[in-house]
């Protein structure tokens, strides 16, 4: 079983909560967009690197984590961080192997994951995504949690190569398979197995030891996240490395746990809504209390996760 490192991983994220305080309770009425502040932060942020197995390395610091899998076919990326770490990403990829980049696979649309796709792309990259991730970065979309509008993607940072459900990839000696189970952390999210390797990627279903974003804007729901992780849990063996969108490399242990966290808010903030309790009387109930010392101390707190469980149940 892969040994999990300290969480080093997680330096990027942890500064932001000092700096962009999204774990402040006035998060949704915020002016300054956390976007601005992101970015920010990821221009001055050191690239880590992570080498699992079978070629797979993962990278830390520009956002999402972007995973790296290398051989005799070339380069192929899951994610593409933020575009503002481009050198200190190919520096990194260069650490690795200096094999172009043939591929560029997007786990959702979040800015944090895609941000860098044009880049990617203009070095020879194809981009492959789920269907809706081509529709959210074709069009201008609004994240009110984020006091964010984007606008649509240049042409180049768009995907080329998209599906519905699923799709099989073989590159480098691995077999890739991309799978969509519908609506979760966005409405076009995918997860990425390395089954050769045993490496499974889930983008931001996953987010190993804190509270998820949850982009209800855009069709995704806590109900659809815990869809997503009962859907995947029975094919993950204790072998199984898993990287998180955010957070260290994990195992099954760890998102069961991580399931097992968001069915119990869930439920206690659905119960709580539907005896008809306001939003404000919900969270001064603090249904989040048990799991907010593990979950809450870094990128979003108890009170922010419960507005955003309480929008989609």
């Amino acid at each position: 079983m892969h040994k999990q490192k300290p969480a080093k991983s997680s330096c990027l994220l942890i500064s932001l909560v000092i700096i962009i305080g999204w774990v402040c309770p006035t998060v949704f009425a915020q002016t300054a967009s956390p976007v601005d502040k992101i970015n920010e932060a990821a221009a001055k942020a050191d690239i880590t690197v992570e080498k699992l197995r079978g070629n797979i390395s993962v990278l830390f610091g520009s956002g999402g984590n972007i995973v790296v899998l290398t051989g005799p076919d070339g380069t192929l990326l899951v994610d593409a961080g933020i575009a503002v770490s481009r050198a200190k990403i190919q520096a990194a990829l260069d650490q690795i192997s200096e094999g172009p980049i043939k591929f560029l696979i997007n786990t959702h649309w979040h800015w944090d994951h895609t941000d860098g796709n044009e880049w990617v792309h203009s070095l020879g990259a194809t981009i492959i995504a789920h269907e809706n991730v081509l529709k959210r970065l074709s069009t201008t979309t609004r994240v009110e949690e984020w006091n964010h509008t984007f606008q649509p993607w240049p042409i180049g940072g768009r995907p080329t190569v998209v599906f519905k459900t699923e799709k099989t990839l073989n590159f480098d000696g691995e077999t890739i398979m991309m799978k969509s189970y519908g609506v979760g952390h966005t409405d076009g999210d995918i997860s990425v197995y390395f089954s050769n390797a045993d490496v499974l990627a889930l983008g931001d279903i996953f987010w190993n030891g804190y509270y998820p974003f949850i982009d209800n804007g855009v069709g995704g729901g806590i109900d659809g996240m815990i869809h997503w992780l009962n859907k995947t849990l029975p094919g993950v063996t204790d072998k199984m490395i898993i990287i998180p969108g955010h957070g260290p490399v994990g195992n099954r242990t760890q998102l069961v746990e991580f399931r097992d966290m968001l069915v119990a808010i869930r439920d206690n903030v659905s119960r709580l809504k539907k005896q008809g309790k306001s939003i404000e009387e919900v969270v001064a109930a603090k249904p989040t209390a048990a799991y907010d010392d593990k979950w809450g101390r870094y990128v979003i707190n108890g009170e922010f996760f419960t507005r955003l469980v309480y929008a989609g149940v």
